[in-house]
Order: C-alpha cells, then structure tokens, then sequence
C-alpha cells in the first residue's frame, strides 16, 4: 500500500474540487513532506490533529482575484513501492525549468531538490510538484 501516494492523490483531488482542506491519516513522513510543501509555497499550513488516530490536515492555498486558482498546479509520485527511484546529487530533475520542485527522502531528512544538490547529497526521489 503506498500512503505517500495516497496522500499526494487525495490532495491532487482536493485541489481539482477547489476544497479548503484534506485530511489524511499521519505518519511523521507524511507530515514532513507537508512541512516542505508549506515551507515552498504550495499549501497554507498543516497541523495534526486526534489523540489516537492522528491524522494530519493540510490547508490548501488559492491564488487570483477570487481566490480560485490553486498554487499547487501538479503532483506526480515518482518512487512506488514495486519501483523505487534513487538518484545521485547530478541526477536530481529540475522540475518545469525551475518553477516546481523534487522532493526527495535523503540520509540528512526530507529535502527539495535545491537543498539536496546544495549539500551534495541525493536520496529516493519521491514526487515532483509544481
């Protein structure tokens, strides 16, 4: 079962149906690539909510005069569970020329593609978005 990826699709569908927020079961993976997504740009906040069943909610970002064009365009999974995908510090994609980033799981904790290649690093590509 690839939670990461239901994730990213959860919230591709929350955005495609102009939704405030999406909810999600936690994990400490999850809720940092969260961290990442807000740390660009690409959604409001995040916060965890529940005492047993935690789950973790992210709080979509719109853009325009109305307030109804979402920031986050895409999100493709690019590492799966039948498929990973490592790549080295030069291999690293530059996503849409700049425009959007590669997340990716390094020994040094999650990063955008920009820090990884800034510490010299690479690690399993997990997504691309922009």
């Amino acid at each position: 079962m690839d939670t990461i990826g239901d994730m990213l699709t959860s919230i591709r569908n929350a955005v495609a149906r102009r939704l405030g927020e999406v909810r999600v079961p936690h994990s400490n993976m999850k809720a940092e690539i969260a961290r990442v997504l807000k740390d660009e740009g690409f959604i409001e906040s995040y916060r965890i909510e529940g005492e047993k069943k935690r789950d973790l909610v992210i709080v979509l970002k719109y853009k325009g005069k109305r307030g109804k064009d979402p920031v986050l365009e895409g999100v493709v999974r690019v590492s799966k569970p039948g498929r990973r995908a490592y790549v080295s510090v030069d291999e690293i994609p530059r996503v849409r020329n700049g425009l959007g980033i590669a997340i990716l799981s390094t020994s040094q904790g999650i990063l955008t593609g920009k820090q990884a290649r800034a510490k010299k690093i690479g690690g399993e590509l997990l997504c691309q978005v922009w």
